[in-house]
């Protein structure tokens, strides 16, 4: 899962290059498969459910599961969240990456660290001996911190979550971004969750649209999505999708 882990990060770090005003949703879709393929890997996402991409790639107030396109062409001031898969020898990593397209307002800016804060969050509670819902709180609790942090109304996208994942990428257990603590299973070591918090700067509510796939907010708030492929180690959690620009935070 680590190797697999480790190919999902190239193809997002290189996705994130790639991202530019002019530059269609479809292109990066590209780049993201080419990297997958490139390390003899295969995408987690195309096919599955008839799902058309190889990654999902939303933007502003796309919260989820946007299908890339070629007539989607990024803009300056774009909020883009890129949702990325690979299988490498039957085993699965996943993770997700919002970044802005040239410079974006402040709301935004507070909103992807927001949630990627949550993301650490829920990742420092993958110890051994807590529950699943331990990692929930700790993603509610981080969001709240936020809302005084940075003056903002931040609500948790309703009805999102992270999964369990392994020989498959959706696995049980349903892991909630929010809830009481010490609920749910026993987090042994060994254990991984795709720990993924969903956040908008509005309300919590989301619609489909006709495509059947991509969700956006119900207000047209803006959203961001951070995502992480995590293992309880013997002493604390161990990133299996884990990008170079990260390492500090660990």
């Amino acid at each position: 899962m680590a190797a697999a882990g480790a190919v999902v990060a190239r193809a997002l770090v290189a996705v994130r290059a790639a991202a530019a005003p002019g530059v269609s949703t479809a292109k990066l879709d590209k780049v993201a498969e080419d990297v997958i393929r490139g390390n003899n890997a295969i995408p987690s996402f195309l096919g599955y459910h008839d799902f058309p991409a190889s990654t999902c790639i939303s933007v502003n107030d796309a919260v989820v599961h946007g299908i890339p396109s070629k007539t989607f062409i990024l803009a300056e001031g774009d909020l883009v969240s890129v949702d990325c898969g690979a299988i490498l020898a039957g085993w699965h990593g996943d993770s997700a990456i919002t970044f802005g397209i040239g410079e974006i307002s402040q709301e935004d800016e507070d909103l992807s660290a927001a949630t990627c804060e949550a993301l650490w969050a829920g990742i420092g509670a993958m110890r051994p001996g807590n529950r699943l819902t331990d990692v929930s709180h700790a993603i509610e609790r981080s969001v709240a911190e936020s809302r005084t942090k940075y003056g903002r109304q931040f609500s948790i996208v309703a009805n999102f979550g992270g999964h369990g994942i392994g020989d498959q990428m959706h696995l049980d257990p349903f892991l909630p971004n929010e809830g009481k603590p010490g609920k749910g299973p026993l987090l042994a070591v060994g254990s991984t969750l795709a720990i993924e918090p969903m956040v908008a700067l509005g309300g919590r509510k989301t619609l489909t649209l006709p495509d059947g796939w991509t969700a956006v907010t119900k207000d047209g708030a803006r959203a961001a999505h951070w995502e992480h492929t995590v293992a309880v180690g013997q002493d604390g959690p161990r990133v299996l999708t884990l990008r170079p620009d990260e390492k500090p935070l660990l």
